[in-house]
């Protein structure tokens, strides 16, 4: 299987994962603490993550750290970008596909909590 179908099933298990969280807590909470939930779900699932992540940038030959944080990012493949807002906007789209980019990430999902329905907060983004 090569990157890109795991990234691919690794998306369904933490779209999962997510669903479960929703289910659980509903919507109306801070982002926060879907972003622990989901961690611990991700943790019973035995799905391998790192939180917070740092982003390098480099301006003027100098390279920056801690610029940008990633939320959420799962096996090295996907990059989670969780909100819990009344509404997606373009900037939200916009940072997680500068996150993909500077991170040389194939796969994305914004994940916006504050939904009924977590299907309809779910985005996938892809480079490419």
């Amino acid at each position: 299987m090569d990157a890109k179908e795991k990234a691919n099933t690794l998306s369904r298990e933490v779209i999962g994962a997510a669903i479960d969280v929703h289910k659980s807590l509903g919507p109306g909470l801070l982002e926060s603490a879907y972003e622990s939930c989901l961690c611990q779900e991700l943790k019973i699932r035995g799905i391998p993550f790192e939180r917070q992540v740092p982003l390098q940038i480099e301006y003027k030959g100098i390279k920056l750290e801690d610029v940008y944080r990633m939320d959420i990012l799962v096996s090295g493949l996907i990059v989670l970008e969780l909100k819990s807002i009344e509404k997606l906007e373009p900037i939200h789209v916009a940072q997680l596909l500068t996150y993909l980019r500077l991170s040389k990430i194939w796969l994305g999902l914004l994940i916006n909590f504050n939904v009924p329905v977590l299907k309809n907060g779910i985005k996938r983004f892809v480079l490419g």
